[in-house]
C-alpha cells in the first residue's frame, strides 16, 4: 500500500513544480514587457523634451530677449563731385625683341 500512495504524492509534487515554473516564467515575461514599455515611454518623453528645448532656444534667440540688437549699417553717401575721370593714354612700353 505504501507504493500506491507515493505515486499520487509524486504527481502532486510534480504538478506543483510545473505550476511554480509557469508562474515564474509568466512573471519574468511580464518584467521584460514592462521594461520594454518603460524604455519606449522614456525614449518618447526624452525626444519630446529635446524638441521642446530646441524650440525654446530658437524662440528665445529669434523673438525673445536673446535677439541681438540691430546695429545701424552705414549707408554709402553719393558725392556729386565734378572731377573728370582719367582718360586712357598711350604709354611707351617696351616691345618684345625676337630671340635668335
Amino acid at each position: 500500500m505504501a507504493a500506491g500512495k507515493s505515486r499520487p504524492r509524486a504527481s502532486a509534487q510534480e504538478r506543483e513544480r510545473v505550476r511554480l515554473y509557469e508562474a515564474r516564467r509568466r512573471f519574468n515575461a511580464s518584467l521584460v514587457q514592462r521594461r520594454r514599455r518603460d524604455n519606449v515611454i522614456a525614449g518618447v518623453a526624452g525626444g519630446i523634451l529635446l524638441l521642446g528645448i530646441l524650440a525654446g532656444q530658437a524662440a528665445y534667440y529669434t523673438v525673445g530677449p536673446g535677439t541681438p540688437e540691430p546695429a545701424p549699417s552705414p549707408t554709402p553717401t553719393s558725392t556729386t563731385s565734378e572731377t573728370p575721370a582719367p582718360s586712357p593714354t598711350a604709354t611707351d612700353s617696351p616691345t618684345p625683341t625676337p630671340t635668335p
